[in-house]
């Protein structure tokens, strides 16, 4: 990570990150755990940051990440 990152760039950075470490396991267990790693450890308005950022076709998350996507829950009012 690079200190000029924005805080966009930041969280597709760690999403990947994250996508990394599990994809040893395979797509079936690594989309999952991307998912609850995000939801434990990610406060609720990066998670709603995150979807908004994945929803884009040019996100730049890995294949995996994005899938975990739908599975990140964020509370209706998300603030952070």
């Amino acid at each position: 990570m690079t200190p000029s990152m924005n805080t966009d760039e930041k969280l597709i950075y760690m999403a990947n990150q994250i996508a990394d470490f599990f994809a040893a396991q395979g797509e079936a267990r690594a989309v999952p755990g991307i998912a609850e790693h995000i939801q434990k450890f990610w406060t609720p308005q990066m998670r709603k940051d995150f979807q908004a950022l994945a929803a884009k076709n040019d996100s730049g998350l890995k294949p995996y990440a994005k899938k975990a996507v739908p599975l990140i829950k964020v509370p209706a009012k998300a603030t952070g």
